[in-house]
């Protein structure tokens, strides 16, 4: 059989590509996440770059429930989804990176509000930062997207719990092929392309913090030239010589008071009082922990006994 549940095509397709390469660590539990949702019209690719770690075994375990697989060398985690985009059918799209988490009812959610409004180019929810033992570092909550808190205050989607329109999709084109911060262009190109963007409270994803993790292995000073290129890019006239944060002061002052007014609007006082201590202590790093809380959305026994 080709899935764990019951085809009902009168739910959206939703395609998930999971890019892949060394991390037997977090593959099966990033798996699991997609399966254990039981949605009813899921289509799961695997691009794989040719993993030595056991990865591969881990996939073939659940290739029955696969639509489709692969393992060989390729050009990178971006020409990984791009592969699986390409040949992707769904009416929304999304990649899950493969030490990253979906939590329970994500898939369902995103397809509400598709049924509601089919024209959506993006979807997105909130997420949560956990570190390699599935605690939660901190919760990211969002507010309405919009291209400007993007551009000069970093990221206010993340690609754990965000789904785009096929159609956009065909008009935005694929990935750029770079090796960090291809995420940050993609959701760029998005967000100039995007008329019509739902955004959902819910907690979507979990990205992943550990010592092994791409972006932890890339220092903050390799990657500075490549945001710069890409804010030039973008239209963002940046100065080189000049530290970011002393760069569009007021500009940032007025997206972040957006973002203070709209948590408050909505009665996430502690929210925000935790983000400004966060701020005033130098907290950061991701050494906060809140409290004992930890992810709790999969079971191996349990997905084995519904398998």
């Amino acid at each position: 059989e080709k899935s764990v549940y019951s085809e009902d095509p009168s739910y959206p397709k939703i395609s998930i590509i999971i890019p892949s390469f060394n991390q037997a660590q977090f593959l099966e539990k990033t798996i699991l996440s997609v399966l254990n949702q039981n949605y009813p019209n899921l289509e799961l690719i695997i691009i794989d770059g040719g993993s030595t770690d056991g990865s591969v075994e881990i996939i073939k375990k659940y290739e029955r429930y696969l639509n489709y697989w692969i393992s060989e060398k390729d050009n990178g985690q971006a020409a990984a989804i791009t592969k699986g985009c390409k040949m992707s059918k769904g009416d929304l799209i999304a990649w899950q990176n493969s030490d990253d988490l979906y939590l329970p009812n994500a898939l369902f959610g995103v397809a509400q509000i598709f049924k509601k409004n089919s024209k959506v180019d993006l979807i997105f929810g909130n997420n949560y930062l956990i570190d390699s033992d599935d605690n939660i570092i901190k919760k990211q909550r969002y507010i309405p997207f919009s291209l400007e808190h993007l551009l000069y205050c970093g990221w206010n989607l993340s690609s754990q719990a965000t789904f785009w329109n096929r159609n956009i999709m065909n008009k935005v084109g694929y990935l750029k092929n770079l090796h960090v911060l291809f995420d940050f262009d993609w959701f760029i190109r998005l967000g100039k392309a995007s008329k019509n963007i739902e955004f959902k409270a819910d907690f979507w994803g979990c990205y992943r913090i550990h010592e092994e993790s791409k972006f932890s292995l890339v220092s903050k000073k390799s990657r500075w030239p490549l945001f710069v290129n890409i804010f030039k890019k973008h239209g963002v006239e940046i100065k080189e010589d000049i530290a970011w944060d002393k760069q569009f002061r007021v500009k940032k002052l007025k997206i972040k008071l957006r973002w203070f007014f709209h948590h408050l609007m909505q009665g996430e006082v502690d929210y925000v009082l935790k983000a400004l201590l966060r701020r005033r202590s130098f907290l950061s790093k991701y050494d906060i922990r809140l409290g004992n809380e930890k992810i709790e959305t999969l079971s191996h026994s349990k997905h084995n006994n519904t398998l």
